[in-house]
């Protein structure tokens, strides 16, 4: 009887040393008696555990292949952008500050100043005009809307960012284009036509993310404001967007960030014309475009196939910039 009740303690201890050594503990375990316990089932990892074990492993695997895969095209893109000063001889600083852009010609015409200056114009004025609109928007739907108009508005707007591009580019030189011509003179392609549609295009991403930074204000704030006599715009102007603007900071720059890698539309209402802009309704290029008009006419390995690549380069160089920027200004936002 004693040398069966050792047993049993013996038994006992094993399956509580079993609880202690699996990893995952599953309730199921702690439910079963040392006198009907199965000591080499119990110590071998259960039907859960080998799912934690196969989504853990999984997870992993994932997240090895995006970091694999973002090194390679930052480093594909790298290596054969930088062809262009390394192989091909081409001063960096002329690269990026003349406005000769003719790469069949010779390391001596390979200047981006036009497509980076019109890239940036049409960047920043598509910002400028579509971040008030945002606002506004973002505003009436979370401080004045009901909550059936505000999700109306926001199908709306969803159904804006749906639209593809060459829909988009399309749109711009049926309409935009034709008008700027028939107001302004010349031909009606240039940073006007592209900084109208960008704004279209870039509108729907600034205001989401504006109205997920005013949703985000705690709601003790505005009462807190209301209580102490501000109205209700009082309250809205010196609290919720004051609160809000790092949030709202960090929806513009993703609005010209979009803005600043559109391809498709810019070039079909742009002009794709790489001379330095004089004016908003002048032909230009942006570096987008002259990258989807001209990729298929060069030959891999030469120079105007490299130079491209450096556009690439430089593309992907301000996209991290982008990035870097929303994470600083978040950053200070959080604090």
């Amino acid at each position: 009887m004693n040398i069966k009740h050792k047993n049993k303690e013996d038994l006992k201890d094993v399956v509580n040393q079993a609880l202690e050594d699996q990893t995952i503990k599953h309730v199921k375990l702690n439910k079963i008696g040392p006198d009907k316990a199965n000591v080499d089932k119990l110590t071998r990892p259960s039907k859960e555990t080998r799912q934690e074990y196969w989504g853990k492993g999984l997870t992993y695997a994932a997240i090895i292949l995006i970091i694999i895969l973002v090194v390679s095209i930052i480093g594909f893109v790298a290596v054969h952008g930088l062809a262009t000063f390394t192989q091909n001889h081409v001063n960096l600083w002329k690269f990026l500050t003349s406005s000769d852009w003719n790469p069949g010609a010779g390391k001596n015409f390979v200047g981006a100043a036009p497509m980076i200056v019109t890239s940036f114009a049409v960047t920043l004025f598509s910002a400028i005009v579509a971040t008030p609109f945002a606002i506004a928007i973002a505003l009436f739907m979370t401080e004045y809307a009901s909550k059936r108009g505000s999700k109306y508005l926001q199908f709306v707007v969803e159904l804006l960012v749906g639209i593809p591009s060459v829909v988009y580019g399309f749109l711009g030189l049926t309409i935009v284009v034709p008008f700027i011509r028939n107001i302004f003179g010349g031909t009606g392609f240039g940073i006007l036509a592209a900084t109208l549609v960008l704004f279209v295009m870039v509108l729907p991403t600034i205001t989401s993310l504006t109205v997920d930074a005013l949703k985000a204000v705690p709601k003790h704030y505005r009462k807190a404001s209301l209580a102490l006599g501000a109205t209700h715009w009082q309250t809205i102007h010196r609290v919720v967007l004051r609160v809000a603007t790092p949030r709202i900071l960090t929806a513009v720059i993703f609005g010209m960030a979009r803005a600043f890698g559109e391809a498709l539309a810019v070039q079909m209402v742009i002009g794709n014309a790489v001379l330095m802009p004089t004016n908003l309704i002048s032909p230009s290029a942006t570096l987008t475009s002259q990258l989807t008009s001209q990729m298929g006419n060069t030959v891999m390995g030469t120079l105007p196939n490299n130079a491209l690549w450096s556009l690439a380069l430089l593309l992907l160089i301000m996209a991290l910039f982008f990035n870097f920027l929303v994470r600083l200004i978040g950053r200070k936002g959080e604090k």
